[in-house]
C-alpha cells in the first residue's frame, strides 16, 4: 500500500497598518488543508493590526503573530518570518490582499517546479473573499518561464505593456531557499520579490505558472500614480547590476537585464534630478548634472517620457482583470 505524502506550506505575511485588511488574509490561509502555519510580521504598526490578526485567527494553534518593535521594511520583515519557517514551501500573502478556496492544492499539484504561482485576480478596495467579481474566462495551462522571459515581462519596452510577472506569488521550495542561502535583500523597499525570483532563475529555480486564479489582489486607485523615493529606485537599480554581473547566463538573459538595468537608470537619474530641482531650483539641478555628461541624455529621455505618458488617458482600472489574460 503507498502512502502520499502531501507538502506543507508556511504562509508569511508582513504588514504595517493593515488592520483594515489583514483578517481577510489570514482567514483564507487558515482555510488551506496545506497550511503547516502562518506567520504575520507586524512591521511597527500604529493601528491594530497585530490584534485583528490574532482575532481572525480565532485561537488557531497554527497562527504566530510578531510585533517589531521599529519599521524595517517588508524584506526584513520577511526574513524573520523565513527564519521561523518549517513547511515544505513558502508562500507570500500580502496583507491587503486574500487567496481562494484550493489554491495551495492546485498548485502543489504542479510537478518539477521549485516556484509555482498562479493568475491573481484583481479586486475592489472594499471587495473581500465572499464578494468577488465575476472572473474572466482563461484557458488553463501551465506556463514556464526562464529568466530572460521573467525579465523581459517586467520590463516596459517603448511601444509594449509589461506582463509584470514580478506581481506572481509562488510557492517557494524552502529547501531550495535554504540550500541556496537565500533571502530577502533588506536595502530594497521596491521589487525585493522581483530581485529575489531574478536571484533564484539564476541558480537554475524551475518556475511554472498556472493560468487558474487562485489569488486576489485589492486594487487601489492611486497604486500607478504613486512616485516612488529615490533611495528606492537606486537600491533596485543595484540590485539589477549585480544580476548583470552573474555568472552563468546565456545571451538572451543578459541582453533583457541590461536592457532593465537601463530602463531603472533612466528612471533613477530622473527622480534624482526632480529632487535636485525641488531643493536648489532648475538651475542648480542642471548645473549639477552638467558635472556627470553621461547623466543628461537618460534624464532628458525620462522628462520627454513623463511629458508624453501625461498626455495618455489615465489607466483604466484592474478591478475585475486577471494579470495573465
Amino acid at each position: 500500500m503507498c502512502t502520499v505524502v502531501s507538502s506543507s506550506v508556511s504562509v508569511i505575511i508582513t504588514a504595517h497598518d493593515a488592520a483594515a485588511t489583514i483578517a481577510d488574509a489570514v482567514r483564507t490561509a487558515l482555510a488551506e488543508a496545506e497550511t503547516a502555519e502562518v506567520i504575520v510580521v507586524d512591521d511597527a504598526s500604529s493601528d491594530d493590526t497585530a490584534e485583528m490578526a490574532e482575532r481572525a485567527g480565532r485561537g488557531d494553534g497554527r497562527l504566530t503573530v510578531i510585533r517589531c518593535a521599529m519599521n524595517g521594511g517588508p524584506a526584513a520583515a520577511r526574513n524573520r518570518a523565513l527564519d521561523m519557517a518549517t513547511g515544505d514551501f513558502v508562500a507570500v500573502v500580502d496583507a491587503d490582499d486574500f487567496i481562494l478556496p484550493g489554491r495551495f492544492a492546485r498548485l502543489l499539484a504542479i510537478s518539477d517546479a521549485d516556484m509555482m504561482a498562479d493568475n491573481i485576480l484583481f479586486v475592489a478596495e472594499s471587495a473581500g473573499p465572499d464578494d468577488l467579481p465575476a472572473t474572466p474566462p482563461v484557458s488553463p495551462r501551465i506556463i514556464d518561464i526562464d529568466l530572460a522571459g521573467f525579465v523581459r515581462a517586467n520590463h516596459s519596452a517603448r511601444g509594449s505593456s509589461r506582463q509584470e510577472w514580478g506581481f506572481l506569488k509562488p510557492l517557494m521550495r524552502r529547501a531550495f531557499l535554504r540550500a541556496q542561502g537565500f533571502r530577502y535583500d533588506e536595502t530594497m523597499r521596491l521589487g525585493e520579490d522581483y530581485d529575489l525570483y531574478v536571484r533564484m532563475l539564476q541558480k537554475r529555480a524551475r518556475f511554472r505558472v498556472s493560468t487558474e486564479v487562485g489569488y486576489a489582489a485589492r486594487w487601489r486607485s492611486d497604486s500607478l500614480s504613486s512616485r516612488h523615493r529615490t533611495a528606492d529606485l537606486q537600491a533596485l537599480h543595484t540590485a539589477a547590476l549585480a544580476h548583470l554581473a552573474a555568472d552563468g547566463m546565456d545571451d538572451m538573459a543578459r541582453t533583457a537585464l541590461g536592457a532593465l538595468a537601463g530602463e531603472l537608470r533612466q528612471r533613477y537619474l530622473l527622480r534624482d534630478f526632480l529632487d535636485r530641482r525641488a531643493q536648489t531650483g532648475r538651475a542648480g539641478a542642471l548645473l549639477s548634472a552638467c558635472r556627470y555628461p553621461t547623466t543628461l541624455g537618460p534624464i532628458a529621455r525620462g522628462i520627454l517620457a513623463d511629458k508624453l505618458s501625461a498626455r495618455k488617458p489615465s489607466p483604466a482600472s484592474r478591478i475585475g482583470r486577471l494579470l495573465i489574460e
